[in-house]
């Protein structure tokens, strides 16, 4: 079911509401005043390694007394050096163990539109008004809905496309640090070792970037709920969702609406084109038909005497000539009307289908993602697994197989989030509001492709 049309009235009310009290006007006293303490929370960047030599061992004994003991611990675990350093890596202290994560119940959508609305007294429609200014008020308020809805959909993808890169983060410094012990070892070169340092540097790059698009889009997200303190900001994020809602399978308009019918609900929505093409009807029930055929001939008269843009002379408008015609101040401000609602229904027209086309396209893009990249990618993920589990292939072929699986995860990540970014822009349109075209497929989650492995 759409974002738009899950907004119910009846929702609970958030923690973080109770900060910002019931009365709009002492808080933003409180925001404005300096002496209002906020300290921003700090963000924990991710140990990039070290990209000094190793200390290689004295002789060959040491050598092979180190192989030795890593190879009797690696024995504990079904899969070898992967499974043994993500242990040590989930052991109390370790260096990207995996932190405790709220319980707390999360923020829906709904709730989320709710605390916005709380410093919006301008997107109420209240008694007095007449249908005009409630019409105008709907648009503005299925604006800020979707810019609402996008900033929502923003802040939890880049939540879980910063999850998806720090694992890939992990995953090259498992192949790093494996690296390292086999030099230790002798049996590798350090030539090999760098190689995997390089990928774990790249993967951090991608992880920092990530995380700083995550911090961004929380920022922008607390905007649009009027959140000025940096601990709501904080907790902002411990209340996000863990992942974007799972695709509709099949796609649908709206209740009601196919597509012969779209463009004249999008048409209805708009708030005064109706009223637009009453008034212009009138007018031209006043403009005689002689009228009508003098002005269109003299438009065709100086459209065909307008000199061509490849003449090589100056650029030079179109010129009535018949003054007569223009003295007509009827006829004048009845083809000016007809000429601003033409420009209206062409722009609505164009954009329902713009959006309904988008939607169509974003929607099949992420059902791919999801049921076809994902799918294959998972089966070669599995494959990859069984070789190696008959040591048919390498620990580092294995940790390049778990790279590309969580790139492709992300991946479908970016795909979904596109496809409710133009959901929310569809259901906009529906309400009134502009279309606001999409930008190119997002590229938010894209890293660059790393070796495969060795």
């Amino acid at each position: 079911m759409p974002f738009y049309r899950r907004l119910t009235a009846s929702l609970a009310l958030l923690t973080l509401s109770a900060a910002h009290g019931a009365d709009a006007l002492p808080n933003a006293l409180r925001a404005a005043d300096p002496d209002q303490a906020s300290v921003a929370p700090a963000w924990p960047l991710p140990a990039m390694g070290s990209a000094a030599p190793l200390e290689l061992p004295a002789s060959i004994d040491e050598a092979r007394a180190i192989w030795q003991r890593a190879n009797q611990r690696v024995a504990e675990f079904p899969r070898g050096h992967v499974d043994l350093l993500r242990w040590e890596a989930r052991q109390p202290g370790a260096e990207g163990a995996t932190p405790a994560t709220s319980a707390q119940e999360p923020m829906a959508l709904a709730q989320a539109l709710h605390l916005s609305l709380r410093a919006r007294p301008d997107l109420f429609v209240h008694a007095g008004m007449n249908a005009l200014e409630q019409a105008d008020v709907r648009v503005r308020f299925a604006t800020h809905v979707r810019e609402l809805q996008h900033a929502w959909i923003d802040a939890v993808a880049a939540r879980q496309h910063a999850r998806l890169m720090q694992e890939v983060f992990d995953t090259a410094r498992t192949g790093s640090e494996l690296g390292q012990r086999m030099v230790n070892a002798g049996n590798w070169s350090q030539a090999r070792l760098t190689r995997e340092r390089l990928l774990q540097a790249s993967a951090w790059s991608a992880a920092v970037e990530a995380q700083a698009m995550e911090h961004g889009a929380r920022e922008h997200l607390a905007r649009r709920l009027g959140f000025w303190r940096a601990e709501d900001l904080a907790r902002l994020g411990e209340r996000l969702p863990a992942s974007l809602p799972a695709l509709p399978e099949r796609l649908s308009p709206g209740s009601g609406l196919e597509d012969a019918t779209l463009e004249a609900a999008v048409l209805r929505s708009h708030p005064t084109l109706a009223d637009d093409r009453t008034k212009l009807q009138r007018q031209a029930e006043a403009v005689n038909p002689q009228g009508w055929q003098a002005w269109n001939e003299a438009v065709d008269r100086a459209l065909v005497a307008m000199p061509a843009p490849a003449s090589g002379g100056p650029l030079e408008p179109p010129r009535i000539e018949d003054l007569s015609l223009l003295r007509d101040h009827t006829l004048a401000r009845t083809a000016q009307a007809g000429s601003g609602l033409l420009l209206q229904v062409v722009e609505r027209r164009s954009m329902t289908r713009e959006a309904w086309a988008s939607l169509q396209v974003r929607h099949a893009s992420a059902l791919h993602a999801q049921d076809v990249v994902l799918e294959l990618q998972g089966a070669l993920a599995q494959e990859t697994l069984l070789r190696y589990n008959g040591m048919l292939q390498s620990t580092w072929e294995l940790l390049a197989s778990a790279r590309d699986r969580l790139r492709a995860l992300d991946q479908a990540l970016q795909a979904r989030r596109d496809f409710w970014r133009a959901e929310a822009d569809w259901q906009a349109l529906l309400a009134g509001a502009d279309y606001r075209r999409a930008d190119a497929p997002s590229t938010a989650g894209a890293t660059t492709a790393a070796p495969a492995g060795h």
